[in-house]
């Protein structure tokens, strides 16, 4: 036994900032302070506050220590896990109390949130299946095999309310069953890993934390609808999670939780990995199917559906990472403790992935119906720097913008639909008063023409033109007739693209449109971008009252745009001017303005 255990996140986010390093140098301390037999270093996925990484915890103190340097190892081991008293510097400023130190779970950032999709990530060792056993792990499983049949697991299902996290938000439950009503020889179960929206980790994150978790739903949905084989299908930009993927794999095989005979109940069900090559595209179902079989994603028409004709032409069902994870817990506590949270048509928690301008960026999980105010200033912390919330994308290139008009609106499925959003896989990215919205439009636009298979013409041809448009007006070159076109186009490649993704690719142009027409006609009608963001109609200027004559702006400039004699007024020539902003960065006197 030990009596103290320093949990050390180890998803992408703190990997990338040292955290593989810092275990190493913890193992070295404690073992310098012969320590090995009393505190216990365990690799964890991740916590969720990403902008505090690489974080540590320390139990059964609690102590949350956040942007860990290699150098603080030493001291953490030494005066806390050796002497018992904590380094309160290295703590998480707001779990430190004149009445002591608080946990985790009742910062302003945990204490709203309700983890079920996460309850595990950030507490155990992702690489041991025997930590997953110790947190009620395969226990699921076990009770599916032994005490329901395949029917009572599907309108458990449908009981709680389960809706797809992937973006589609279609019924869990129901598309079980239509696949157990098709007969065949052989069934698949799909996972879909393939996590391409700009901004978003959460299913990444889940994999890093829990894999196992993904694999014992994967195997109840496989005895659910008669299936024995199933396919994780992860890009291949997720080496941590693809590495530990395979590790649970591998496990849970020597355990007995897959292959034959799972048990001892005479089920049968194995599961193999498929990296994705980092195609958008291959996030939309049919194309991820495509892909899986050896050919180029790409989606193919529906009818027929997945549940009549998916995966080798046989029934085949697909959920997302999030939802597998959802599911377990859902067997063990019922579908009635599901169903009670969230709102009427959207039940359960979400996980959002936050970025862009809040202070804490990071994974959260909340219930159906939290609001985007208490998300975004709550949760998240606000927008950094005095700066003004202005707008939230939720759903990635599929999604649309959130204005500060929306602000209290309760976040589900529906809601966000009426108002030319949608929930997506759960991207949440915060924008503040410094960002052109329409700026915003045309980098999803490029996005998604990037991404485009080619396959249809609306999509590959449609969303070509759609970025062009708006790329001319953020030079200030467009027309009034040009806001016309861009709408007619919109609804065109909404009502003919071939699959979702082109169906929603408008969104963010729609949204924009909606909700800050505003800024479009300043981009055309006064050439100019309210935001000043848009390159092409900016200029920088230098103020001769205030110009010093210092020189420093012209040695900075790389295209010789600015020229003026020592202690003389400056003159930035406008036509060599790229619009770097250096000049402006390192002005000691506030002479250059950008206007």
């Amino acid at each position: 036994m030990f009596r103290s255990h320093v949990l050390v996140c180890g998803g992408t986010g703190c990997t990338s900032s040292g955290s593989v390093k810092i275990i190493e140098a913890l193992q070295e301390e404690i073992k310098k302070n012969g320590l090995e037999k009393e505190v216990s270093v365990v690799q964890t996925g991740c916590h969720g506050l990403c902008a505090l990484g690489p974080i540590m915890i320390v139990y059964p103190d609690a102590c949350f220590y956040s942007m860990v340097k290699e150098e603080d190892v030493s001291e953490i081991v030494s005066e806390h896990l050796l002497k018992g008293r904590p380094v309160q510097r290295l703590l998480y400023t707001e779990t430190v109390t004149e009445d002591g130190i608080k946990s985790l779970n009742e910062t302003d950032f945990y204490k709203k949130q309700h983890r079920i999709a996460l309850r595990n990530c950030g507490v155990i060792n992702p690489e041991n299946i025997e930590e997953y056993i110790g947190t009620d792990g395969y226990s699921a499983l076990g009770k599916v095999l032994t005490e329901y049949t395949p029917d009572d697991v599907i309108q458990t299902l449908l009981d709680s309310g389960l809706r797809g996290r992937g973006g589609g938000g279609f019924p869990t439950g129901l598309k079980w069953k239509l696949a157990k009503g098709n007969d065949a020889d052989q069934k698949y179960v799909c996972c879909n890993a393939d996590e391409g929206d700009p901004g978003a980790f959460m299913d990444r994150s889940v994999l890093e934390g829990d894999p196992h978790v993904v694999l014992e739903a994967m195997a109840i949905a496989g005895y659910a609808i008669g299936a024995s084989q199933g396919y994780i299908y992860i890009r291949a930009e997720y080496p941590i999670a693809v590495e530990r993927l395979q590790i649970a794999i591998d496990q849970a095989r020597e355990y007995g939780m897959l292959g034959d005979n799972i048990f001892g109940t005479g089920f049968n069900f194995d599961i193999g990995l498929r990296l994705g090559a980092g195609a958008f595209v291959c996030g939309e179902e049919t194309a991820l199917m495509t892909s899986i079989e050896g050919n180029r994603g790409e989606p193919r028409p529906r009818p027929p559906f997945p549940a009549q004709k998916g995966l080798f032409g046989k029934p085949t069902i697909l959920n997302n990472v999030e939802t597998y994870a959802n599911i377990p817990q859902i067997i063990l506590n019922g579908a009635q403790w599901f169903s009670s949270m969230g709102t009427e048509k959207s039940k359960g928690t979400k996980v959002f992935a936050l970025g862009g301008k809040i202070k804490n960026t990071g994974l959260v999980e909340i219930p159906m119906g939290t609001t985007l105010r208490d998300v975004v200033e709550e949760i998240g912390g606000g927008i950094p720097n005095g700066k003004k919330f202005k707008a939230a994308q939720t759903g990635g290139p599929s999604g649309g913008c959130i204005p500060e008009q929306h602000y209290d609106i309760p976040i589900d499925y529906d809601n966000l639909i009426s108002i030319g959003s949608m929930m997506g896989s759960g991207g949440l990215i915060v924008m503040d008063e410094d960002n052109c919205m329409v700026d915003i439009a045309k980098f999803f636009l490029e996005f998604t023409v990037d991404e485009s298979c080619g396959k249809c013409t609306p999509c590959r041809i449609g969303t070509k033109r759609l970025y062009e448009i708006l790329d001319k007006i953020t030079k200030g070159q467009g027309t009034l007739e040009d806001l016309d076109k861009l709408e007619e186009l919109c609804y065109y490649i909404k009502d003919n693209s071939l699959c979702g993704l082109g169906q929603t690719a408008p969104n963010p142009v729609l949204s924009t449109l909606k909700y800050f027409r505003n800024e479009y006609v300043a981009h055309v009608v006064d050439k100019k971008c309210p935001s000043g963001v848009c390159k092409a109609l900016l200029s920088y200027v230098i103020d001769a009252d205030k110009c010093k004559g210092c020189t420093l702006c012209a040695r900075v400039c790389p295209n010789g745009a600015i020229e003026g004699k020592v202690k003389e007024a400056h003159v930035i020539h406008q036509n060599k001017c790229i619009k770097c902003g250096a000049c402006m960065e390192k002005c000691r006197f506030g002479a250059i303005s950008k206007q």
